[in-house]
């Protein structure tokens, strides 16, 4: 308290406090990331829910006396509530007083040559042929000097041809110039006086997000810090979304309140069931990469998933192997000095938190908590100079305290090495809470978990067929879309009777319903009218009922035709013969529904005009490949079943994998798979060769 005092940061705490006591009031999740996980006032006051002591995450990274910028504290809101929380802001501190952060794109080379090119008329299948020219490096932007030194045929067309020349100069001069701007996802700034005191505003540049804040800070993020204004992280996180559904339905459905206090992270069943590879729609561990090393792994406990974390990164990801034998007792852990055992025994000897070396620092060589945060971010932000500084009073420190030189510089130059890669505890620590807390909901309410995760994420065709997989995988069938029972969002059926209920299953008599949501090109007003019609009256017995009680004007001719397509009218005749009769079926609709409107009723509420009558036409119905394509297009999978289904017995004594498992293969491992082509993309190569990408497809992906 007496450091966030002296600091000034009062104010910081005090507001983000506030936003997360409304949050808490209203019963909007929220989660905070960041080395504020670190700090036992955020704890107490319920900004962070992770209880630093139990976690060994107490040290001076988040309050360095010695630091000028504001600690690191980014909330985390239900994605369907940030807007409520943005809204709160401006409410309580002032429109005036509230802006999202500004940011700027510049020009790379190739967006400058493809720019340049159109201002010189120069046509487009030239400047395509040019720009493919400069190697594209993800993370490693290539200048055009570096590009015309690397790339012969670049540096050919820059010599040969005088309005290449032209184009490649000019382009040169404008790379890095800011081509436009943005609003940053996350920041906003937050001012005790009118922010025009302090700052130049702008308009936001989009309209794309509904957002309350209307103005944004002509600033961008590096100018603000440097002036010292409060800055928030108000970011929408999915997994928030889906945790707080599902607890709503468990809630609903078994009496039980979880909130992220009490989701437990200590149920040995859940370590389990994530390292048996059951980490689809799991926070942070879904994906054949970190799915092979968890099932390799064998976590037993949160720390071996909060490693997991920080060990999953490009760097430090070469240790994974090095750590899960030394789990294991296949490995041995070292030690260059007795006194580093107690700091590193928890990661087996492996330096994989920031907050390691930091307390290392201080034991080993005398080092201020403060003094110790210098030394991580010089180390992981690769200050040279500053490096040389803190290696000299390392290696002094530690001699002085009975350490030997040499061992000394050998601890410090591994630490140059592994803090590079080195992950702050306090974020790796809320990711695995969060991972293990979705691991858990998902193993003992599976029927819930797997309903709000496909809710969530129901305009992702992708990810449906995904999850719809593996919902059937652990006995909850997912029953296909029908007017008759489906809602806009997926929804839980409970009938013992359903065939794909598996006898012992957590789920056993639960089943999913397809949400309208999910089907291409139907809207959530035309869904929710038929949704309307249906709970005024139960069900449709038939499609003369449905015309007249829902308005298919208003539906749409489109939305109506796909809905055919999936089967969700199937009960009420042939999907080809409603395909058919589709401008019948409307305009029948739309008689009854203008006669209604012009008040032709008569005294007894009978239709004064005609009554018309759907008459389907007599055509053939569509076959079963073409009927299994529609559902295909329309909602990402085969719901009423998969072509390859009644091959499977025959498959599972072939294949060595399915495309769900092909990641855990060995690299150079031979495999063998069965599927069927759903994708064939040819290709002339440079020779002059015919080659082709093939999509191969099974029931796993």
């Amino acid at each position: 308290l007496g450091v966030i005092h002296r600091m000034g940061f009062d104010d910081y705490f005090l507001i983000v406090w506030d936003l997360c006591r409304y949050a808490g009031e209203r019963g909007i999740w929220y989660n905070t990331r960041g080395s504020g996980a670190g700090s036992i006032v955020a704890y107490t006051l319920f900004v962070t829910l992770i209880d630093p002591l139990q976690h060994d995450l107490l040290f001076e990274r988040f309050l360095n006396p010695g630091r000028i910028s504001m600690p690191d504290i980014d909330l985390d809101f239900p994605d369907d509530r940030r807007a409520e929380m943005l809204d709160y802001a401006v409410q309580k501190y002032g429109q005036d007083k509230v802006a999202q952060i500004i940011t700027f794109g510049t020009m790379g080379a190739r967006a400058a040559l493809r720019d340049v090119a159109r201002v010189m008329d120069i046509p487009l299948p030239e400047v395509d042929r040019i720009a493919k020219l400069v190697p594209n490096i993800p993370g490693k932007p290539v200048t055009l000097a570096e590009a015309l030194e690397q790339v012969p045929d670049l540096k050919a067309a820059y010599n040969s041809e005088a309005h290449l020349h032209e184009l490649i100069d000019t382009a040169t001069k404008m790379e890095g110039v800011v081509r436009n701007a943005g609003t940053h996802a996350a920041g906003v700034v937050i001012s005790d006086q009118p922010l025009i005191e302090y700052l130049p505003l702008a308009r936001p540049t989009s309209s794309a997000e509904d957002t309350p804040i209307k103005t944004i800070t002509q600033f961008e993020m590096g100018i603000l810090e440097k002036l010292k204004m409060l800055k928030v992280d108000f970011l929408g996180l999915a997994t928030l979304t889906i945790m707080a559904k599902a607890c709503a339905l468990i809630r609903e459905r078994h009496g039980v309140d979880y909130s992220l206090l009490n989701i437990p992270t200590d149920d040995p069943e859940t370590f389990k069931f994530l390292g048996n590879g059951n980490t689809l729609g799991v926070f942070q561990l879904e994906g054949s990469g970190m799915t092979k090393w968890l099932v390799q792994m064998k976590p037993t406990s949160l720390e071996h998933v909060i490693a997991m974390v920080a060990l999953f990164r490009p760097g430090p990801m070469e240790f994974i192997p090095d750590y899960i034998a030394r789990m294991h007792g296949e490995g041995k852990a070292e030690y260059r000095h007795p006194a580093l055992e107690p700091i590193f025994r928890d990661t087996f000897g492996i330096p994989i938190y920031q907050e390691q070396i930091m307390r290392a620092a201080v034991e080993l060589a005398g080092y201020t908590g403060s003094e110790s945060d210098d030394l991580r971010s010089a180390i992981s932000k690769k200050k040279a100079k500053e490096i040389v500084k803190h290696h000299a009073k390392f290696v002094e420190g530690a001699v002085a305290r009975g350490m030997s030189r040499e061992t000394a510089e050998a601890i410090f130059t591994d630490w140059e090495e592994f803090a590079r890669y080195g992950f702050n505890k306090s974020h790796a620590a809320d990711y695995g809470f969060l991972a293990v807390q979705t691991g858990y909901l998902k193993l003992h309410y599976p029927a819930e978990y797997m309903t709000a995760l496909l809710t969530v994420s129901k305009h992702e065709t992708e990810k449906v067929a995904l999850y719809v997989n593996d919902a059937r995988q652990m006995g909850v069938e997912v029953l296909p879309p029908d007017v008759e029972k489906s809602e806009w969002n997926f929804v839980i059926e409970d009938n013992p009777a359903l065939s794909g209920a598996s006898e012992g299953s957590k789920a056993a008599g639960t089943a999913i319903r397809f949400g309208l949501g999910a089907i291409k090109n139907v809207g959530q007003a035309s869904a929710e009218l038929i949704v309307k019609a249906r709970q005024k009256d139960c069900a449709f017995p038939n499609l003369d009922d449905f015309a007249r009680r829902v308005d298919l004007r208003a539906v749409g001719k489109r939305a109506l035709e796909c809905l055919i397509k999936v089967g969700a009218l199937d009960k009420f005749g042939p999907r080809a013969a409603m395909l058919e009769g589709l401008d019948q079926i409307v305009s029948v609709s739309a008689s009854h529904f203008r006669a209604e409107q012009a008040g032709q009723m008569s005294l007894f509420g009978a239709h004064t005009g005609v009554v018309e009558t759907i008459h389907l036409p007599l055509v053939p119905e569509a076959d079963r490949r073409e009927k299994l394509n529609w559902e295909r297009e329309l909602i990402g999978m085969y719901m009423s079943e998969h072509p390859l289904a009644a091959y499977m017995d025959e498959i599972r004594r072939i294949v060595t994998h399915f495309a769900n498992t092909l990641g855990e293969a060995n690299h150079e491992e031979k495999t063998r798979v069965a599927g069927m082509v759903s994708g064939i993309r040819p290709h002339q190569t440079k020779t002059g060769k015919m080659m082709a990408w093939v999509m191969l497809e099974d029931l796993t992906g």
